[in-house]
């Protein structure tokens, strides 16, 4: 049945990664009216999570934040495709790096770096980022239940050299490359909820307690790697900018969570400045009930 449903999407999928991109956000479009306007995928969940973070904001404000953020999202599921077939060239003329030479810095720290992303603007089209490095480039990655689209998935994650690793695997890989010398920069998602246990650490995020991800800053710490965020932002329609904020050279020098907040507080600038580009479709909030005394 995995292979069926995979003979059947692959081929839309191949086609849609060879269109030129104006053709790309024409489908991207008429995409948004079939996922938004039709279908209305997740919709009381990004309507819910919008009233949550903006109680301040009117019914027509957050409505106008829901369709940009619906076209946003169209947008990047087709760039994803788009990412099949794209040259090496096209994406690093579409996904630019404001500062490549804080990269640099950090390297001749001669320390391995861990960089946390937030789920906003384009996390995928990072992957071009091995090109502005030359420590050896690793992404935590979640492995899909459909093995097939799994490959795949890892097949165009790691067209341009960065090697994934599951979240299982990390320790035991940085130890590895650690013990032969070998420094990596490894590039963490960590602004999603985990799963709840009493240990889980909570947080406000967007003035809404929640638990949070601390995996990022506790590597960071037991390794003593240097720590950074990594700002994508939107410029125009298939255009991003990303920008390498250091959060700390020597992450033990900074209490317990404290990395974790910084992470925070720069997702939440970027959610604040611009809300379509967040990814509203998680439910990021739905423990807050739970929330320990």
């Amino acid at each position: 049945m995995q292979f069926l449903v995979y003979i059947i999407v692959y081929p839309f999928l191949w086609l849609i990664s060879i269109l030129p991109f104006r053709l790309l956000y024409i489908v991207s479009d008429c995409f948004y009216i079939v996922l938004y306007k039709i279908i209305g995928y997740r919709k009381k969940v990004v309507s819910a999570n919008l009233k949550l973070v903006f109680p301040e904001k009117s019914e027509k404000e957050l409505i106008q934040i829901r369709k940009k953020f619906y076209k946003h999202l169209c947008d990047m599921f087709l760039e994803m495709a788009k990412t099949m077939t794209i040259s090496e060239a096209s994406l690093k003329k579409r996904f630019k790096i404001k500062n490549p030479e804080e990269f640099k810095r950090l390297e001749n720290l001669n320390k391995s770096i861990i960089l946390i992303f937030g789920h906003y603007a384009s996390w995928e089209w990072s992957i071009v980022l091995q090109n502005y490095i030359n420590f050896k480039g690793l992404a935590v990655y979640k492995k899909l239940a459909n093995r097939h689209f799994d490959k795949l998935v890892r097949d165009i994650r790691t067209k341009f050299k960065t090697s994934l690793i599951s979240t299982k695997d990390i320790i035991s890989t940085l130890n590895r490359d650690e013990e032969k010398g070998i420094r990596t920069i490894t590039g963490f998602l960590s602004d999603q909820s985990p799963r709840l246990s009493k240990d889980v650490y909570w947080s406000k995020f967007m003035s809404i307690k929640a638990p949070c991800f601390t995996g990022a800053e506790r590597l960071a710490k037991n390794l003593d790697f240097s720590t950074a965020y990594l700002k994508v932002t939107k410029i125009k329609r298939g255009h991003y900018e990303a920008e390498i904020i250091t959060l700390a050279e020597n992450p033990n020098n900074y209490e317990n969570y404290e990395l974790t907040e910084m992470f925070l507080k720069e997702v939440e600038k970027q959610i604040y400045e611009a809300p379509e580009y967040y990814f509203w479709t998680h439910k990021r909030w739905k423990h807050r009930e739970k929330t320990p005394n």
